[in-house]
């Protein structure tokens, strides 16, 4: 285990930021992990816990320690009559594990394909895709406490699970490095196919619902939607869909007729955030190595060497320019490290 020093975290950012961190150290070992918070390096300095490096971004040079978590290995360890458990190591890349599983015929996560980051950081931010979300296989993970250095174990509960959250984001919020994620995987799986263009890409294939089918045509999906990290900077979607409440929600269709939303239950929608940021004229936009994507409004995009606070600062007009004209408060998705 070696602590580097005035390190590029290009490689380490699927923005592809040209930042600087002051300490670098990649841990592939538990043991090692709780030994690295006890050097005087990482105790007299601030740190920043970094998976896939596909949910950030940074503004800035990062004047501390940034410990990049490399614990692999995926075990099916158990089974019972339902359903399949399997443990994952927090570095392994979160669609690694989804192959893994596919290949294996274990239905749950088929539809969280290719999702870029790491099985540690999954949980954190409660991913989701096409009608499906971690929470939904989450069994339970091991983090190790930062200040006692003991491990405890988070199930489902703990983890107070939300829309593209968790306690890991609020409560206990630098704390914890996940170390380990177990998940429960169904042997004879509902197939959620409704969502997005999946049921109709399956029909036009003359494909049947099965869990390669849909895994492979979420991949086609995403393929022709996102832009690849290697190619074009970007984190996948920067904001989340925001959340209104039906007096809210007519009031916009008299003006907006087109709006497009998803039913949460009888008193909420989600509005999509992707139409809200197209429709004030930002798909496409593009200022010297920065703007949003052509294909999909919601991603932000480094063309070449775009600086961190640029991306930052178009984020924040895209925001301004949506409560302007709508009336809604946008969330950033993508962790903004500053």
């Amino acid at each position: 285990m070696q602590i580097f020093t005035n390190y590029s975290l290009k490689e380490h950012n699927t923005f592809g930021i040209d930042v600087i961190a002051k300490y670098f150290v990649e841990c592939t070992d538990i043991e090692d992990l709780k030994n690295l918070f006890l050097t005087p390096v990482v105790k007299n300095n601030p740190i920043l816990i970094l998976g896939g490096g596909s949910n950030v971004l940074f503004t800035k040079n990062f004047e501390g320690v940034v410990i990049k978590i490399g614990i692999k290995g995926i075990k099916t360890f158990m089974e019972d009559n339902q359903f399949y458990f399997i443990k994952s190591g927090a570095g392994v890349m979160w669609h690694e594990f989804v192959l893994y599983c596919t290949e294996r015929n274990y239905g749950g996560v088929e539809n969280l394909s290719l999702i870029p980051g790491t099985v540690g950081a999954a949980p954190i931010q409660n991913i989701g895709a096409y009608g499906s979300e971690l929470k939904d296989t989450f069994y339970e993970l091991k983090a190790l406490e930062i200040e006692s250095g003991l491990i405890r174990t988070f199930n489902k509960e703990d983890c107070k699970f939300g829309y593209r959250d968790s306690i890991f984001k609020k409560e206990v919020k630098g704390k914890y490095v996940i170390l380990e994620v177990v998940f429960r995987l169904a042997k004879n799986p509902a197939f959620n196919i409704q969502y997005g263009a999946i049921a109709n890409e399956l029909a036009a294939s003359n494909l049947e619902p099965s869990i390669i089918n849909i895994r492979e045509t979420v991949i086609k999906i995403r393929k022709s939607k996102l832009p690849d990290p290697k190619t074009i900077g970007n984190a996948g979607s920067f904001f989340k869909n925001p959340n209104i409440n039906i007096h809210k929600l007519n009031q916009l269709l008299k003006k907006f007729p087109n709006l497009v939303y998803f039913k949460v239950d009888t008193e909420q929608v989600k509005v999509s955030a992707g139409w809200l940021i197209e429709n004030c004229g930002w798909k496409g936009y593009q200022e010297k190595d920065f703007g949003v994507y052509e294909k999909q409004a919601l991603v932000l995009v480094n063309h070449g060497k775009a600086e961190g606070k640029e991306i930052y600062d178009l984020s924040e007009k895209i925001l301004i320019s949506i409560e302007e004209k709508f009336g809604i408060k946008l969330e950033r998705e993508v962790n903004i490290i500053s």
